[in-house]
């Protein structure tokens, strides 16, 4: 839901009545994520996605429904011999989604507005609603904010949103999205609840390193991919906005002061590309040692050797070495900048998502990999 909150804050803003599907689950291959949603207004308007378009028009019309009578439903849509050009998942998966009115005067309304709002500024957040358990609490809503604080509840007693909102705290510390069962203690129905946690976190940053041309198509990659994404020269006449218009932001200082002292975490991809030793070196010297998602250096295999030569002197060990992706990305015969920036990103996908980087074409890896920011599997039960 939260994939496609400004839309829904607008819709919020304007105080339209809407209902939202979220995929809750998958299992095998499907095309959208967790959290992954489609909405549509009382207009029939219809905004987002949850699979890609084979079942878009069997949730499209249970969201009408849910419109019309104000039920949460929870529906699994899957792939079988006999409905295979019918409603289904033709790809082989399954997927659970959950439908929820958004109405004037229904319970979760104002807490679906305040996190759509904040996601939609931006700003980190994250709610958790109610998918199996008594009918009366389906769909109910809780947001919880980074300090730990909550709104909303899930309908029970008082100690099932303590439990949900610290539970739904530590999903939102670690970005993810998931299912989570919560045991009988607080439920006032003696029943397990089984939550969706959907967490919004600031966008992932991409620092490129080196305003080059490889730079500027590296950018507009990054861009297309959600980055948050930084160019730093410390050469004021090539780190400008007219050679680089489409990043978030352009510095101009040498490349290892800035990495010191600007804020790095766990989803920070760092790009170097200015093959320049006085650069490179104590640069990749502090990045190495970072707690980042990828480090890549451009250069040739020969610069390559060098460069790691030259950082074995300066003390770079031999495990944080292997942390350098270097000569940078995979080998697509890349020679233009736009298809160097592919191969860099491409790389940087398979890093992030468990990814071979091989072709898919007679391999029997799956297609969509399962990694930590993916939702625990799928739900066991569905009404």
């Amino acid at each position: 839901m939260l994939d496609i909150a400004e839309e829904l804050h607008r819709w919020v803003e304007q105080g339209r009545d809407f209902a939202v599907a979220t995929v809750v689950a998958v299992g095998g291959s499907a095309p959208r994520p967790p959290g992954a949603a489609l909405a549509v207004d009382a207009d029939g308007t219809a905004v987002g996605s949850v699979s890609g378009g084979c079942v878009e028009g069997a949730v499209y019309d249970l969201c009408r429904q849910a419109l019309h009578d104000g039920r949460t439903v929870l529906e699994r849509f899957g792939y079988s011999d006999e409905d295979a050009f019918a409603v289904g998942l033709t790809c082989g998966g399954v997927i659970d989604i959950l439908v929820t009115p958004v109405r004037a005067d229904d319970p979760a309304r104002p807490v679906v507005a305040a996190a759509v709002t904040a996601a939609a500024r931006g700003e980190t957040t994250a709610v958790a609603r109610v998918v199996t358990g008594p009918d009366e609490l389906r769909g109910r809503a809780l947001l919880v904010r980074p300090d730990g604080s909550y709104d909303g509840g899930l309908g029970g007693h008082p100690e099932l949103d303590r439990t949900a909102a610290g539970e739904t705290a530590a999903y939102l510390d670690a970005g993810r999205t998931g299912t989570l069962e919560i045991g009988e203690r607080g439920s006032r129905c003696g029943a397990p609840l089984t939550l969706l946690i959907e967490s919004s976190v600031p966008a992932p940053r991409m620092i490129v390193f080196g305003a080059v041309d490889f730079a500027a198509a590296l950018v507009r990659v990054g861009r297309f991919l959600g980055y948050h994404v930084t160019v730093c020269d410390a050469r004021p006449v090539f780190a400008t906005r007219a050679r680089f218009p489409e990043a978030d932001e352009i510095v101009v200082e040498w490349p290892h002061e800035y990495l010191a002292r600007t804020a790095t975490d766990g989803r920070t991809v760092l790009c170097v590309l200015t093959h320049d030793p006085k650069f490179d070196i104590p640069l990749l010297r502090l990045a190495l040692r970072l707690p980042v998602a990828y480090v890549g250096a451009m250069g040739s295999r020969r610069t390559h050797v060098e460069r790691d030569e030259r950082l074995r002197e300066a003390g770079v060990t031999e495990p944080e070495l292997a942390r350098l992706r270097s000569p940078i990305g995979l080998d697509l015969g890349a020679r233009t900048p736009e298809e160097t920036a592919l191969s860099i990103a491409a790389e940087i996908v398979a890093v992030r998502r468990g990814g071979s980087g091989r072709p898919l074409t007679g391999a029997h890896t799956p297609i969509h990999h399962d990694t930590p920011s993916s939702a625990a599997g799928r739900i066991g039960s569905v009404a």
